[in-house]
């Protein structure tokens, strides 16, 4: 299964082949849902697809990583599968991070935020790209970006660290910065965030949940991942001195116990590779799945047995994170995976649209209950 993925990726970086479209391609029967619950493909022809974002018109913007390109994805007759595909934007570093403000698609570049103007109306004819902000480091070590506007109007940006464990020489790495839309006021919002790429704001409080990437080589168990809330700006979340609430960092974690640092709300995986992750805001799903989190979980690189690659939920009650289950899973099939989760995005219709950078690809999970 693994040979899908490689030959369609080949394909791709060297453009002298055309890979192969269809259910052969994309054995979607392996992936497991709860009953009621379909997948289908939306599309197959996005190359490493990575973080996605809908305008108000339903345009469907996706970022990608290898590439170095920007997708507009369109469905035009609304039948839950896309009929045609756009390049908008080329030659960018890493462009992962899309979001869509006031008429314009945001574009999260490695060292900068730029900007496409009307792009709704230009897809065939795109415009040129905008400097909004160049603030940022250009380190390609958890450089990509995953971006998002909050409810207060501001355009959240992380900056990962430029390591697996160190401390950052200047205070901007390892956080969660914000700007205002025209670029301006560049501040830190969130501290000691290793490398986050997913985010949301909960749709009843407005506070920031986020996922965040746990450090490498402390063995296959620990550290876990982390979803973790931050109700307000300034606080630190422990990186480079504690992991998961509860585990001190052997080389910086002296002086700097883990009680001095937000724990995470809830504990992940170790090493799943949590990155994009949405609140559920529609209502084809059942009503228990209102409000509650799904996370894409890329998958481990490094462990000595693989794990993530599914999509997971995690439910809230009164707040706080109650329980972590997988929701769809199958990419990873006896050890071997054959494709990698890399966003979530809940569509105006309630279906949950999910990135499959390793592939190419954007699923639709959709929901009818059992006859």
């Amino acid at each position: 299964m693994r040979a899908f993925a490689a030959t369609s990726l080949a394909c791709w970086l060297v453009l002298s082949c055309t890979p192969s479209r269809g259910a052969e391609r994309l054995p979607l029967d392996q992936i497991h849902l709860p009953p009621g619950f379909k997948i289908e493909v939306y599309t197959d022809q996005v190359p490493s697809a990575r973080e996605m974002a809908l305008s108000p018109k339903g345009v469907l913007y996706v970022g990608s990583r290898g590439p170095g390109k920007v997708y507009a994805v369109v469905d035009r007759n609304k039948d839950g599968k896309a009929d045609q595909v756009f390049t908008v934007a080329s030659g960018l570093r890493m462009p992962s991070g899309v979001a869509f403000h006031d008429g314009a698609l945001y574009i999260g570049d490695v060292s900068k935020v730029l900007r496409l103007d009307g792009i709704d109306d230009r897809l065939a004819n795109p415009p040129a790209p905008k400097v909004v902000s160049a603030a940022f480091p250009a380190d390609e070590h958890h450089g990509w970006k995953f971006i998002a506007f909050g409810p207060d109007g501001w355009l959240y940006v992380p900056v990962g660290a430029p390591c697996n464990i160190c401390e950052p020489a200047k205070p901007i790495y390892a956080s969660i910065a914000r700007i205002r839309p025209d670029g301006s006021g560049l501040e830190i919002f969130a501290r000691g965030v290793r490398n986050t790429v997913g985010f949301d704001w909960h749709p009843q409080t407005h506070e920031l949940w986020f996922t965040d990437n746990g450090r490498d080589w402390l063995g296959d168990e620990r550290p876990p991942d982390e979803l973790n809330r931050a109700p307000r700006a300034g606080l630190h979340f422990g990186f480079p001195y504690c992991h998961g609430g509860d585990i001190s960092d052997p080389e910086f974690g002296k002086g700097h116990p883990c009680s001095q640092y937000e724990p995470p709300a809830q504990k992940l995986g170790p090493h799943v590779a949590s990155i994009g992750m949405r609140f559920y805001t529609g209502t084809m799903f059942p009503p228990e799945y209102r409000n509650q989190i799904f996370i894409a979980e890329h998958g481990s690189w490094n462990r000595s047995t693989p794990i993530g690659y599914r999509v997971s939920m995690v439910k809230l009650k009164d707040g706080k994170a109650v329980s972590y289950q997988p929701f769809a899973e199958g990419w990873l099939t006896h050890g071997r995976a054959w494709g990698r989760p890399a966003d979530v995005l809940v569509m105006p219709d309630g279906a949950l649209l999910v990135a499959d950078d390793d592939m190419g690809a954007i699923y639709r999970i959709t929901y009818a209950a059992p006859r």
